[in-house]
């Protein structure tokens, strides 16, 4: 639902940052999914290439509305303006807070794909309060980065609900979650993920002044699941720890989701075939962390892959994900699986563009401040994406333990 203050605004959605690349295919998704009558405007800081989009679109009388990320006097309006903004404009850590704090002010709901721990911690410091007191819900990782995670992890407690016939469950629930991925992460993924490699102690001092904030669930325990690289027989693969909000986002969830139960633990992982490729794969994310901590190597990092290009269509046509849980509720046990196309650009922008949507347009539970995709639209926004072509489903639900159903 959306909040008193914004149910009458000129837009029903705006979407900032849609000349980048990312930001080019949301609204090319847009164009094609927006309902009858949805009244929707682009925006940026160059007039000539938001017109020059619109006509590529075909969408010639389609609103442009110009805003840079550092006025935060021109991003007010554009909140105002709007019931719900979506943000493709990172890194977040470098030109978000202007628009989240205008959003906040003025009761919007805002969106965006930062995969950017301090970023997240950092606007809950300073703007959950004030959203709460305004009605804004301020919803981030709406992209790869963590939709299918954090929605595939609401589904599978909802098969474990079903499974043991409890709409909330009531005792100790551990879920793992197994990511594949065949595709190109984008150069705006890349700097982000640089940005928080490079902020190691401003990472970890947001990190805590959100814990001193935030209350705990009542009653309820969630933990993550501290396991290091390991051969597991659910995946059959090497299981190597993600460095990615993704496990934070989901632990948030179920933190606000009492059907999650009272004692929740996750785990999220790589899923590695050949332990060499596991091996390369930690060594180069070591490699990246410690490169970002120095200034010349962090340039030189940055400039592999540029932010707001991209691959093309037949190379974004051939990449894939899958994202494989296995849960556990008592003597329950349940499999599962997210899967789409490619992650880093198509997905992603419908990943973003239907969780705007489903803000915009659906009966939601009434919620505000910083909510993650479960909380703020739970099932709503997974009948979207299924709708819109990526796959949840059960590979098995069993009341004792079965072979591992993750082979192949």
């Amino acid at each position: 639902m959306v909040s008193e203050g914004a149910a009458d605004r000129e837009y029903d959605l705006v979407l900032f940052g849609a000349t980048g690349f990312t930001g080019g295919l949301t609204a090319e998704y847009l164009a094609r999914q927006v309902p009858e009558g949805c009244r929707w405007a682009v925006a940026g800081r160059n007039r000539a290439k938001l017109e020059a989009l619109r006509e590529r679109l075909g969408l010639p009388e389609l609103p442009v509305l110009v805003a840079d990320s550092a006025d935060p006097a021109a991003l007010a309006e554009v909140a105002r303006a709007a019931r719900v903004v979506v943000t493709t404009v990172g890194p977040y850590q470098r030109y978000g807070e202007p628009l989240v704090a205008a959003c906040a002010d003025a009761g919007t709901d805002y969106v965006d794909l930062t995969g950017e721990p301090e970023f997240v911690d950092t606007m809950y410091n300073r703007y959950h309060a004030r959203a709460v007191a305004s009605g804004a819900r301020m919803v981030h990782a709406c992209g790869f980065d963590s939709v299918p995670h954090d929605l595939g992890v609401l589904f599978t407690v909802g098969e474990l609900g079903r499974v043991t016939g409890r709409e909330e469950l009531d005792g100790p629930v551990g879920v793992e979650g197994y990511v594949r991925v065949s595709g190109t992460f984008s150069g705006g993924t890349f700097a982000s993920t640089l940005t928080a490699f490079s902020r190691p102690v401003q990472m970890s001092q947001a990190a805590k002044a959100r814990r001193l904030l935030e209350p705990p669930p009542a009653g309820r325990k969630v933990h993550g699941l501290a396991v290091g690289p390991r051969w597991s027989k659910d995946a059959r693969a090497w299981a190597v720890p993600m460095p990615a909000i993704d496990q934070q986002v989901i632990l948030r969830s179920a933190a606000a989701l009492p059907a999650y139960g009272p004692d929740f633990r996750y785990g999220h992982y790589a899923a590695v075939k050949r332990l060499p490729i596991a091996l390369a794969g930690i060594a180069a994310v070591v490699g990246i962390a410690v490169g970002a901590q120095i200034p010349p190597l962090r340039r030189k990092l940055e400039s592999l892959r540029p932010s707001g290009a991209g691959p093309d269509e037949a190379q974004r046509a051939r990449s894939w994900f899958t994202v494989r849980f296995s849960a556990t509720a008592g003597d329950h046990h349940v499999w599962t699986e997210v899967s789409g196309g490619d992650p880093g650009y198509g997905e992603t922008a419908k990943m973003l563009a239907e969780t705007a949507l489903c803000l915009a347009y659906d009966d939601l539970p009434k919620t505000a401040g910083q909510q993650t995709t479960a909380s703020a639209c739970g099932s709503a926004l997974i009948d979207r994406l299924r709708a819109a072509g990526i796959t949840f489903r059960v590979l098995d639900s069993q009341p004792t333990e079965p072979p591992s159903r993750f082979g192949g």
